[in-house]
């Protein structure tokens, strides 16, 4: 709503300038959001303009102002000059909160604009531990706002099934002659049982040569799709992600499709990309130095690299493996659809919602498998560490002469997350006294140092149910569960989201699940509070929904008429729900998923002072009770959109 209101205001600005300057090329710059006093919205461009008109920026302002037609805009309530130069702009608070009650903040509709977000990727090699936990809620929250924002978007999440990580288990399943029906014999979890069998086998790997040599035949075997070890390693594999999916269906993350690496190299996509990379003299292979018998791409020319020492990347080693950054070079190209083939698919799993997850596999796919892949824009979600493999893979496509697609191959980075030694030590781990005086504690899955990520959800879950049990007494175990597993939810998935990206996040439960501060729980408590205002009310006999339209109209045009705190107040929840799209649309365009849930969190803090200053229940002037059941209406329908958006759900009661 704020961005229509917006574009009216720059038209009429521009036609402003054109009409008094005779300016007709110059392009008004997005607003400010100023502090109350100050107005609504405000522009600084006469600073610009100064030099060029020759005149003080008020002066310029002041003109504007006189000659500005704000009149035939109902949005518009007053411009006035602020300092030295600024237009400020006060919006018409009766019109606008009538709108807002009458049309709630709603998706855009699907544009023709398809994306591919590809997030989560777990090796399927142990279970998912608490950095993944990031990724997923990074990645499921960007999907959430893009389909808000109008774009179709396609859910991967890439399965690195022939990968080293996956060939260290394997190597040690055949070592020890161990076949695939010992799988069904693993007690317990079998993602948890191969957390401690792959550092184990990691650790015993990197021993000695010897030990090394079956990793890379296992690793040589899973390639080339030998048997048994192809069919050993797709077991494992396949066991794992069914784990993986539980973890993600936790916190209500789901995926279209799940593509096989072993699929990528099984149909050719990589020796057809290899050979298109050849013909362009994208890679060469070189004769001497240490990377003599390899297939290089020597990326010294490109800026993405120029402050690289040594930024040429073997796409091909000396023995014919294909590195991952070449596998993932022709993965991008079929994202695109640029490999000029596909993979078949077949249904993975059936979620008990309908929701069908499709793979990808080599033959006997199922005819009536939608259509995956031909994105135009692509999201990769990976973290910080692989910035350079990533940028490897734009300048795969650009060498190709794929230069659109690869500006709209996007990754999208963050920074790794630790524990507090709070935390660390709440989830059993034995600190030395040196760690427990650090800010944070590292993890590593190869020393199987690390916070699983399920164990991590289930201590949220217990710590929220301590938390609410004295609260009520009168919950069924079921429900107890039911509750604790919602607030567990949000606050993991907002603690995940609200720093910046590029932030490292120490994570500590207590702090997360807190009712009060920037948490998700602090947000559920706020919606829940509105909503049993409104139940209350319906109690005492006031019929809230009984009540004509006009009436709550009424009582928010007093708004505009009413120079009180309150009313001042109303409209601060009011503005902050009307840029809402305004806020989506520059958290897709900047990746900075932050900046939504800040601008969430600010709402709730918001309504919580709110109705904490001006009751409802029992306010005696008819007008102001109104009013106020209006706001609670309109912070309701804002903050339902805005949960769904985050992936938090909205608990009965807190």
């Amino acid at each position: 709503m704020i961005r229509q209101i917006q574009k009216k205001i720059g038209t009429a600005l521009s036609q402003t300038l054109q009409r008094r300057y005779g300016i007709a090329d110059f392009p008004i710059p997005d607003p400010e959001y100023p502090e109350a006093k100050m107005g609504d919205i405000s522009y600084s461009f006469p600073f610009q303009l100064a030099r060029r008109l020759k005149k003080n920026p008020k002066e310029i302002a002041q003109e504007i102002v006189s000659d500005f037609q704000y009149a035939l805009f109902p949005e518009v309530q007053t411009i006035e000059v602020g300092g030295n130069g600024y237009l400020n702009f006060r919006l018409n608070r009766e019109a606008i909160a009538r709108e807002l009650y009458n049309s709630p903040i709603t998706a855009s509709p699907q544009q023709d604009i398809k994306a591919i977000v590809e997030h989560t990727n777990i090796n399927p090699n142990k279970a998912a531990h608490v950095g993944h936990l990031r990724n997923a809620c990074l990645g499921d929250t960007l999907v959430r706002l893009l389909r808000f924002n109008g774009t179709k978007v396609e859910v991967q999440n890439y399965i690195d099934d022939t990968g080293v990580q996956l060939s260290d288990v394997v190597a040690g399943f055949l070592k020890e002659g161990r076949t695939v029906a010992d799988l069904d014999r693993i007690p317990g979890r079998i993602d948890y049982y191969f957390w401690d069998y792959y550092a184990e086998m990691h650790q015993w790997l990197e021993q000695s040569p010897e030990n090394r040599s079956w990793r890379d035949r296992a690793l040589k075997a899973m390639e080339e799709r030998e048997e048994p070890v192809f069919s050993l390693s797709q077991a494992i594999a396949d066991r794992i992600i069914r784990a993986h999916l539980k973890t993600a269906h936790r916190l209500d993350i789901r995926y279209d499709l799940l593509p096989h690496e072993s699929d990528i190299i099984g149909l050719k996509f990589w020796q057809y990309t290899f050979e298109l990379l050849k013909q362009r003299k994208a890679i060469v292979k070189v004769e001497e130095g240490k990377n003599a018998g390899c297939w290089v791409m020597h990326l010294s020319e490109s800026e993405d690299f120029e402050e690289m020492q040594n930024p040429d990347k073997v796409i091909v080693r000396s023995n014919g493996v294909v590195t991952y950054v070449g596998k993932d070079i022709a993965y991008q190209l079929w994202k695109f659809g640029l490999l000029r083939r596909d993979f078949q698919y077949r249904i993975f799993q059936k979620d008990s919602d309908g929701k069908i997850l499709w793979t990808t596999t080599t033959s006997d796919g199922d005819p009536n498998a939608p259509h995956f892949g031909g994105a135009d824009v692509v999201y990769n979600v990976i973290d910080q560490r692989q910035s350079y493999l990533q940028k490897v893979v734009k300048e795969g496509l650009r060498a190709l002469d794929f230069q659109a697609q690869a500006d709209r191959s996007i990754h999208f980075s963050y920074e790794m997350v630790t524990l507090s030694p709070r935390t660390a030590q709440q989830l059993g781990f034995q600190l030395s006294d040196e760690d427990q005086q650090k800010s944070f504690v590292e993890m590593s899955g190869r020393k199987g140092l690390g916070v699983k990520a399920d164990d991590l959800i289930d201590r949220l879950e217990k710590n929220a149910a301590d938390r609410i049990r004295s609260l009520y007494t009168d919950l069924q175990s079921e429900q107890m569960a039911a509750l604790a597993s919602e607030i567990a939810t949000a606050a993991l998935r907002y603690f995940m989201i609200r720093f910046t990206r590029n932030t490292i996040i120490t994570f500590d439960l207590d702090e997360a699940l807190s009712f009060e501060g920037e948490t998700g729980p602090y947000l559920q408590y706020s919606t829940v509070r509105g909503r049993s205002i409104l139940q209350k009310l319906n109690q005492s006999g006031f019929q809230v929904e009984a009540q004509p339209a006009h009436e709550y109209f009424h009582a928010l045009l007093l708004l505009n008429e009413e120079k009180d705190q309150e009313s001042d107040d109303s409209w601060a929840i009011v503005l902050q729900i009307i840029k809402m799209k305004d806020i989506i649309e520059k958290t897709v365009r900047s990746l900075e998923i932050s900046y939504f849930a800040k601008h969430v969190f600010q709402l709730a803090q918001l309504f919580n002072n709110y109705y904490h200053k001006y009751p409802i229940l029992h306010e005696k002037v008819e007008r102001l009770k109104r009013r106020r059941i209006a706001i609670v209406q309109m912070f309701l329908n804002a903050m339902s959109t805005s949960l769904e958006l985050l992936g938090i759900p909205i608990p009965e009661r807190m």
